[in-house]
């Protein structure tokens, strides 16, 4: 993700009835952008401009000096990230490997789908609920405030915003209710997926690259 505000992958008024177009337009338009915005000045200041916000992200994590720029870069990059996690008529049971994988790590999807909603609903204060790639196995987690898997190597699959911007114009101070409706009828399973493929060719990339350079010659 380069340092410019995305469209969103869909038109504002797509995920109603549970996002308003009020909620997406003052979310995309007014604090996403905002973030970005901050994170190319800051960036700048550092000669970071140049780089993927996951590089800056990377290179910024747990680092007094450059907390701002790492929280408004992993703000702008977990933003991007979750409008690509929704979709207009998703939720509900995934399919293809991602389903699978949660059969075996997770119990199933009755499993996931309760532990996802209640993990975005115990978040205290802001922050964000993630499906991640762990060590080879799936897992459910959470992350307060700008903190995001990626500074933690972790592989994210999908990501649930429980920022009150998210949801406060549509839910006010049902966070619960927010995180059921998106599971239910808005996760873009197509994108972990998706997430998941990419994992396994970059891995696949890797390992032939570890073998072509420890083959013996003329072996």
């Amino acid at each position: 993700m380069q340092l410019a505000l995305p469209p969103l992958p869909y038109p504002y008024e797509a995920l109603e009835p549970y996002i308003s177009r009020a909620t997406l337009e003052l979310h995309h338009c007014k604090h996403h952008k905002a973030y970005v915005e901050k994170t190319k000045t800051l960036a700048k200041e550092v000669r970071l401009a140049d780089l993927p916000l996951e590089l800056i992200i990377q290179q910024t994590a747990r680092q007094d000096r450059h907390r701002a720029l790492f929280n408004n870069a992993a703000q702008a990059w977990n933003h991007a990230f979750y409008w690509r996690s929704l979709q207009p008529g998703g939720g509900g049971a995934p399919d293809g490997e991602v389903a699978a994988r949660i059969d075996r790590d997770l119990g199933g999807y009755e499993s996931f789908a309760t532990e996802f909603a209640a993990a975005a609903t115990g978040q205290f204060g802001s922050g964000w609920a993630w499906l991640v790639l762990d060590s080879g196995k799936l897992a459910i987690t959470t992350t307060a405030n700008a903190d995001t898997p990626i500074a933690h190597g972790q592989i994210p699959l999908l990501a649930l915003d429980v920022w009150e911007h998210a949801y406060y114009l549509d839910y006010q101070n049902r966070r619960a209710d927010y995180a059921e409706a998106l599971v239910k009828h808005l996760l873009n399973w197509d994108f972990a997926n998706q997430n998941l493929s990419r994992r396994r060719t970059v891995a696949d990339a890797t390992d032939r690259a570890a073998a072509s350079q420890t083959a013996i010659p003329g072996a």
